[in-house]
């Protein structure tokens, strides 16, 4: 009993901890969610072979052992049960060991990167050790937000209408269909077949002009620097700031060499 209380401990130093050890430990299950994403966003264009079989089922394997040892580390696991994410972590993992034609559900593994990239202890490290990031933070999750969206509603796509609509052949088609949705150019020459398809149009277009028009947001405001102000605590400033504008409080904000 008490070695199996040492595991948890342990394991829960990894996933919540401060040293470097758990820095680089959170870093490596982003890795390697990227790397599935990609695995299965490049895969899905290829004919279905025992060598990419036998990806999948590593894949799966891999993930299955994260997930058990996330479960053990965490401190309330009921409470971890009932996240979205873990259901979708156990749809993705079972279609990836099954290794079913196609891309599976395994594509609901990149709601899984999407949490990773909003979790505190992992922007709080790229913050430190990153200056790029820091200086682009903003714009790198509204770019990560959207391009999640697209790779998971694509997927979604591909996977209710390619069996029953004839304009759905390929992954292709599906990308190129959820594109044109978002961006509500919508040429007509594809379009989604019943009930169902109709309520994925809706929130492709409502969802996706959202985060679309977010990034735009992003993309053409002033650039703000992250630095606490002492007193009213706000995070965001102009670069040039000398005073706190919500407050007034004199700022001293470090000057990261930028020109």
């Amino acid at each position: 009993m008490n070695r199996i209380r040492l595991w948890r401990r342990q394991l829960r130093h990894l996933y919540d901890g401060r040293r470097p050890a758990s820095r680089w430990f959170n870093y490596g299950l982003l890795a390697l969610d990227l790397v599935a994403l990609v695995f299965i966003i490049v895969t899905s264009f290829l004919e279905r072979n025992s060598f990419i079989r036998a990806l999948d089922i590593v894949f799966g394997l891999a993930f299955l052992i994260e997930f058990v040892a996330r479960f053990a580390a965490a401190r309330r696991p009921l409470k971890e049960a009932l996240r979205f994410t873990t259901l979708t972590d156990i749809v993705a993992i079972g279609s990836l060991l099954a290794a079913v034609s196609g891309e599976g559900a395994g594509f609901l593994r990149s709601l899984r990167t999407l949490r990773m990239l909003h979790t505190f202890r992992v922007l709080k490290h790229l913050r430190n050790d990153s200056q790029f990031f820091m200086r682009h933070e903003e714009v790198i999750v509204a770019v990560a937000n959207l391009s999640i969206f697209v790779f998971v509603m694509t997927g979604i796509v591909y996977e209710t209408q390619h069996y029953s609509n004839p304009n759905i052949g390929n992954y292709v088609d599906a990308l190129y269909f959820t594109v044109t949705a978002l961006t509500t150019t919508g040429f007509g020459d594809i379009t989604l077949s019943g009930s169902l398809g109709r309520l994925t149009t809706v929130v492709i277009m409502i969802f996706g002009v959202t985060l679309f028009l977010n990034l735009a947001r992003v993309l053409f405001s002033p650039v703000k620097v992250r630095f606490a102000c002492p007193d009213c605590g706000l995070q965001r400033h102009d670069r040039d700031a000398v005073h706190c504008k919500a407050c007034g409080r004199l700022l001293n904000i470090p000057d990261e060499g930028l020109g």
